[in-house]
């Protein structure tokens, strides 16, 4: 490391609030599924901005949007119209099959949104304030009050409780589980489709089905957070879409604006009739035409690109050699995840493992202590998972 990088890192610790434990890297720039430090040092990117940039780095039609639209209007507020948030609106009910669009800054805000609509449409059902929302263990909505509020990981809640209350949890494919929490009262059910931070667990098509069987029987609205699994990652531009589950709400953000900071909660007509109405929500930057540019050349791209069509040409290759990987070492107990969104259960904590493989110019992560997650660029080929696995498997076996 040079004194350049040494220096930088000393001053962000100086400078930043301390709430996350960093690589020590500065990551300067990057091209196709490669970034570079301010060293030059280059490395292989199996993390993509933790599954957001799925287009991979220097894209020149996405970089052309983004400079035409500064030149044009970055900001208006939502006080007025603006040309590519309809234009967005418009492209993403198409590939989601949804009705209706609500456009925040983050995933997070999403779940916000989401969490409040669900709350208004039981509230005017029967005007009562104590409606009551089944969440799952293990899972990971983000660290604002709601969206932790119906996190399933009690580490993340217990240093900021009280919650906003009225939560329950059940087990991720487990039916039995959700049934035993359900209640007159109960307004919502949400779940990741895929569960990212909770271990790369998919949710299996016969629990879905029984879920939104039960979410029809009693009115109750199915929440599904795509925010990590969605925009193609599973080979299914939403992972719901391969089991014909349609969601009431849902939540997508990350490989939506593919860097730019934007999510977006929808609902079908039917829901957004009997929920939020003018002045129950809203948001200064969401929507604004920046973020929505992106979101249309994003949109686009995927399509004329064939994204989804890459992803389920590459991750059974992903599968194949990690499961070689699996074979080889008696350390790592299993395989878990959908498309290219997998991970390598190890019998101890990865720490280590990651470290080496990023000396070695390769970016990993974990999710949880155990777990190394790889959630890469959309882009990638076969020679990258092999050049992956190459650079992988020496520092397992070192």
């Amino acid at each position: 490391m040079s004194e350049t990088m040494k220096a930088y890192i000393e001053e962000a610790e100086r400078d930043l609030l301390h709430t996350y434990n960093r690589y020590q890297i500065v990551l300067d720039r990057g091209e196709g599924v490669y970034l570079y430090d301010t060293d030059g040092k280059k490395y292989l990117d199996f993390c993509a901005g933790i599954a957001v940039f799925a287009l991979g780095y220097g894209n020149r039609e996405y970089n052309d949007a983004l400079k035409a639209q500064i030149d044009k209007v970055i900001h208006t507020s939502n006080y007025y119209y603006n040309v590519p948030a309809i234009e967005a609106a418009r492209k993403l009910k198409k590939i989601s099959g949804m009705d209706r669009v609500f456009f925040t800054n983050s995933g997070a805000e999403a779940v916000e949104g989401a969490l409040k609509a669900a709350r208004k449409y039981a509230y005017l059902k029967d005007g009562r304030t104590d409606h009551e929302i089944i969440a799952m263990n293990h899972s990971f909505h983000g660290r604002t009050f709601g969206a932790l509020s119906v996190t399933g990981n009690p580490k993340y809640r217990e240093a900021f409780e009280p919650m906003i209350g009225h939560v329950k949890f059940a087990d991720l494919n487990d039916f039995k589980s959700v049934t035993e929490q359900v209640t007159d009262r109960t307004c919502a059910i949400i779940l990741e489709t895929v569960q990212g931070e909770g271990g790369l667990v998919p949710a299996d098509g016969e629990f879905l089905r029984q879920v939104r069987a039960l979410c029809d029987e009693r009115d109750i609205l199915l929440i599904l957070d795509e925010i990590q699994c969605g925009m193609g990652r599973t080979g299914y531009m939403y992972a719901w879409q391969k089991f014909g589950v349609k969601p009431d709400i849902m939540t997508t953000a990350k490989a939506l604006g593919c860097g730019v900071p934007v999510g977006a909660f929808l609902m079908t007509e039917k829901t957004a009739a009997h929920s939020l109405s003018a002045g129950d929500h809203g948001t200064t930057y969401g929507g604004n035409p920046l973020a929505c540019a992106a979101v249309e050349k994003v949109l686009d791209l995927f399509e004329k690109d064939h994204i989804i069509e890459n992803v389920r040409q590459v991750a059974p290759y992903l599968e194949q050699r990690l499961e070689e990987l699996k074979g080889k070492y008696d350390c790592i107990t299993e395989l878990r995840g959908a498309g290219l969104m997998r991970g390598l259960v190890f019998d101890r904590p990865v720490r280590d493992i990651i470290d080496r493989a990023m000396e070695k110019g390769l970016i990993l992560i974990n999710a949880g202590a155990e777990i190394i997650r790889f959630v890469p660029p959309l882009v990638i080929t076969k020679e990258h998972v092999d050049e992956m696995i190459a650079v992988l498997d020496t520092c397992i076996g070192r």
